[in-house]
């Protein structure tokens, strides 16, 4: 599913649909940023569900973060400003 997913403070959660997702490896560029590359405050890109606890985005960038399911999450851990 095409996806903009949102990278102002880093890339590290995502919610799709109801579901909250961490990403496996979180990205920075260790001020809170997006790293060198990806757009800021969203990337455009696509959402894959490879289960219900793991989706894989990827852009025309060549970029790839694998998110993992949070079960019983009801919001973000950390709410960027």
């Amino acid at each position: 599913m095409r996806f903009d997913l949102y990278t102002h403070c880093g890339i590290d959660e995502a919610r799709i649909g109801s579901a909250y997702f961490e990403a496996g490896t979180p990205l920075s560029d260790g001020s809170g940023n997006p790293p060198e590359g990806w757009d800021n405050p969203y990337q455009r890109g696509t959402m894959t569900l490879k289960s219900a606890a793991e989706a894989v985005f990827t852009d025309a960038a060549g970029h790839a973060v694998t998110f993992r399911a949070r079960p019983g999450a009801s919001a973000f851990k950390r709410v960027c400003q």
